[in-house]
């Protein structure tokens, strides 16, 4: 079964953080440190909002593609897995039905 795309990048961020590649703007993101991944996500998710409030749908995609790509690299950067994050969201739908 091939891989999805998320799975695909997840690991290509992991990856760049184990093997850094000159000029990889992943890579400038673990190099600068976790403030400022956690300044590309803040900045993202008010691009989202904005993009919400005032932009196109395609806009906004563009915006949550963002977005989520940094919360990737925060994860990345956390140790934090998809299984994690997806354990977390099986428990919270069991507890709501």
């Amino acid at each position: 079964m091939e891989k999805k795309i998320v799975d695909k990048l997840f690991d290509l961020i992991k990856d760049r953080k184990n093997n850094p590649v000159p000029g990889s703007y992943t890579c400038s993101l673990f190099e600068k440190g976790k403030e400022e991944i956690l300044s590309k996500v803040e900045e993202e998710a008010l691009e989202v909002i904005h993009a919400s409030r005032e932009e196109t749908a395609e806009r906004l995609i563009a915006e949550l593609a963002d977005l989520y790509y940094h919360i990737l690299v925060l994860m990345a950067e956390e140790g934090i897995s998809l299984k994690d994050i997806e354990e977390e969201l099986k428990v919270r739908s069991e507890a709501n039905k």
